[in-house]
């Protein structure tokens, strides 16, 4: 059954100054950061020009190190023994020593020892990120 209120005590009994005040703090908030945002491109620099720099959200390319079933180690489809497979994971830390990834990529029939020996190379070099891939059955 519904209530039945005059329509003079309905309309009295919104308050509106929550309303308000919420307007009132949205319109300071959006004033402040539309200054904020003008002050910076503002700025007269003459910025030096760099030919050779790569842009700074460039993300390093994955190092993938596959091993077959007899052990050895292929870096971009060439073989690659484990002497050489260490200079090359160190020059890659070097070049990007906080994002460089290793992905190590076992056959199934090779020994477990042939990707730990990769993982531990990617230890001793400081490349923090590394990982062995498998195949998921979906």
């Amino acid at each position: 059954m519904p209530v039945m209120l005059p329509k003079r005590s309905a309309i009295s009994a919104v308050n509106l100054m929550p309303l308000i005040d919420c307007v009132f703090l949205l319109l300071i908030f959006f004033l402040v950061a539309s200054r904020i945002a003008d002050e910076e491109p503002q700025l007269d620099l003459d910025l030096p020009n760099i030919s050779e720099a790569l842009p700074a959200i460039f993300q390093p390319q994955e190092l993938i190190v596959n091993i077959d079933k007899d052990g050895r180690f292929f870096v971009q489809g060439e073989y690659r023994p484990i002497e050489q497979l260490e200079q090359i994971l160190r020059q890659a830390q070097r070049t990007n020593p906080l994002t460089q990834t290793v992905v190590v990529r076992g056959d199934r029939q090779t020994d477990w020892e042939h990707v730990a020996a990769v993982l531990g190379l990617c230890k001793k070099v400081g490349i923090q990120q590394y990982s062995a891939a498998i195949e998921s059955d979906q």
